[in-house]
């Protein structure tokens, strides 16, 4: 199953709903202007090596927040999914990030030296911030927008008929995250939040919830602004 039939076969469910509630916001961020250069190898490399580097400060302070998931759980089935989180992160995505990163010309330590952004900065603080104020329902909706989110972005890249595949520098990170394997992932992610959010009462929640999952959504677009940045 890829993201976009879990979409569907959970349109009912919390992630939809939140979705659904920010779609504007939504489609800013899965629809960006970085993704549709991107998709036609038109992107500034400059801009996607800066990314890359930013790419890498979130993921290390993602895997913090996961380490957060595991404290604010309440059950060993919780502490697990934590756990399957952390591990993907840890000793699965950040090793692929490094190895992609250094056929950039990046290699571990410009990576380790790298100052933070304040777009890389504001979104994993309010991710983390979420997480230490609030419980585990609020830390993985702060979470969703990017787990799904790339899911998303990669779907649709790679059904799209005005993707370049041959000769555009990108296509690797396309079908990446347009790949089996991570479209599992953000599946998974969705019926993750959907089963935390039953458990915690999300239906009395879902103002709160909404404005949450927003304004990760909104941070997220701002993350794609930063690298067109460098382009002027």
């Amino acid at each position: 199953m890829n993201v976009s039939e879990a979409r569907a076969s959970d349109d009912r469910g919390l992630f939809a709903r939140l979705r659904d509630a920010n779609v504007e916001s939504w489609c800013a961020f899965t629809e960006h202007p970085f993704l549709d250069a991107l998709a036609t190898g038109e992107l500034d490399e400059a801009a996607f090596r800066y990314y890359l580097i930013q790419d890498y400060i979130f993921l290390r302070h993602f895997s913090r927040a996961y380490g957060l998931a595991a404290y604010k759980a309440e059950s060993i089935d919780e502490i697990r999914d934590a756990s399957r989180g952390l591990h993907a992160i840890i000793d699965i995505e950040l090793d692929l990030h490094v190895s992609y990163c250094s056929e950039w010309g990046v290699d571990a330590a410009a990576l380790d030296s790298a100052q933070e952004d304040e777009a890389t900065l504001a979104y994993t603080r309010y991710v983390l911030e979420r997480g230490m104020s609030g419980d585990l329902l609020d830390l993985y909706v702060a979470l969703a927008p990017c787990v799904v989110g790339y899911g998303v972005i990669g779907s649709r890249l790679i059904g799209d008929s005005a993707t370049k595949f041959e000769g555009n520098p990108y296509s690797a990170w396309i079908e990446m995250y347009g790949g089996e394997a991570y479209q599992a992932t953000a599946a998974e992610a969705v019926r993750a939040l959907d089963k935390v959010g039953r458990a915690r009462g999300a239906e009395a929640r879902m103002d709160t919830l909404v404005g949450i999952f927003g304004e990760a959504t909104r941070l997220e677009a701002r993350f794609w602004d930063m690298g067109l940045a460098l382009t002027g």
